[in-house]
């Protein structure tokens, strides 16, 4: 209860400690490349570039050096810019809205429903004729209602660019993500699911043409180093960081087994006290965060952290309520607001023991006890 003392169990938000075993697999990796010598797209870049797109089910992938750059580049390759308008959700890591911003587009945010995903109605009714594309955010891992999405593209001929950077392995219908939209980007910086040990990104897609100015954007707008076609920056992906991500692909469908796993500890054991996440049949979430919602947010947070329980709001501030997007909100988001003020991550990780969950779990049972 509140007022007892208690034994703490720290339970960590995330541990991105390697371990001996995994260690000792990584710098292998990495001294291969130390011994080719081709630190700039070497082998190992083309190599995770085939590995990943065959199993999002695509035909081509571009590594590039973030998931930031995935997102920017894409959506300069499907030539949007200055006087478009490209609809996103409302909840999400700033970078979503930096990329599209960044384009010269204009940015307009479309309200969330209770899944904290974008709401294919929301999006339906900002819909204009300077509207260029759609960039829904698969959040938390869990894959959009992509079928409304989707329709919505087709029926009045816009871009859908998937910001499935949280979604790596997430399934929908038996489709993974980033398998959807015309374009889709992932981050594989060290928090996510499928991580590098750095900073990393990659756009999947099946448009030869569009593949191909990827190849230039993402090279300062070069065709073979020398001929600049395009304005572009820098935008690569190391090949030390592809060697290190192609070994972790052999392993990611068993981390993210493990994350259902404790997701399903979770679901089981607060249920009663705070609104879970919730799976469709169709669905298979990678749980990158796992997050609950109560009015009780703030005060539960804080009883956690006493009991040792790291817990992060992901994100405290909506995108349109940053101060440099202010002016751009077209309309009200009543869902968003109501909602970001009642979520909280609780830890989820492939390494928590069952004395870690259990104790989250019979925390959150005391708190409301």
């Amino acid at each position: 209860m509140q007022g007892q003392s208690v034994t703490r169990i720290r339970v960590p938000f995330l541990d991105l400690r390697v371990s001996s075993k995994e260690r000792l697999a990584l710098l292998s990796a990495v001294d291969l490349v130390f011994q080719h010598g081709r630190f700039i797209l070497g082998p190992e870049v083309q190599q995770l570039e085939e590995s990943v797109a065959k199993y999002c089910g695509r035909q081509f992938a571009i590594g590039t050096g973030s998931g930031t750059d995935a997102l920017f580049l894409a959506l300069k390759a499907l030539d949007i810019g200055s006087g478009d308008e490209v609809i996103t959700t409302a909840l999400s890591w700033i970078a979503t809205t930096n990329a599209i911003a960044m384009t010269g587009a204009k940015v307009v945010f479309a309200d969330i429903g209770e899944d904290l995903n974008i709401d294919p109605e929301s999006v339906k009714e900002l819909i204009t004729e300077k509207t260029k594309a759609i960039v829904p955010v698969h959040y938390t891992g869990k894959i959009c209602k992509m079928d409304a999405l989707t329709a919505l593209a087709q029926r009045y001929n816009i871009k859908l660019v998937e910001d499935a950077a949280q979604a790596f392995g997430s399934t929908l219908a038996g489709k993974r993500a980033g398998s959807f939209g015309d374009v889709a980007c992932f981050s594989m910086n060290p928090m996510k699911v499928f991580a590098a040990c750095g900073e990393a990104g990659i756009i999947v897609m099946d448009d030869p043409l569009i593949y191909e100015k990827l190849m230039a954007l993402r090279y300062n707008g070069t065709v073979n180093k020398e001929k600049c076609i395009a304005t572009s920056l820098n935008c690569r992906l190391d090949t030390i960081q592809a060697a290190m991500l192609l070994h972790r692909l052999q392993g990611v469908d068993l981390l993210i087994e493990k994350r259902r796993a404790i997701a399903n500890r979770y679901g089981q054991g607060i249920t009663s006290f705070v609104r879970i996440p919730v799976e469709a049949e169709a669905e298979k979430g990678v749980y990158y965060t796992y997050q609950i919602q109560t009015p009780t947010r703030d005060a539960l947070k804080q009883f956690l952290e006493e009991r040792g329980i790291e817990t992060k709001i992901q994100h405290p501030f909506l995108m349109c309520q940053q101060p440099i997007y202010q002016h751009l909100l077209q309309r009200s988001v009543p869902c968003a607001e109501r909602l970001v003020r009642e979520i909280l991550c609780l830890p989820i990780h492939e390494k928590m023991s069952l004395e870690e969950q259990d104790w989250v779990i019979d925390s959150i049972a005391s708190f409301y006890a």
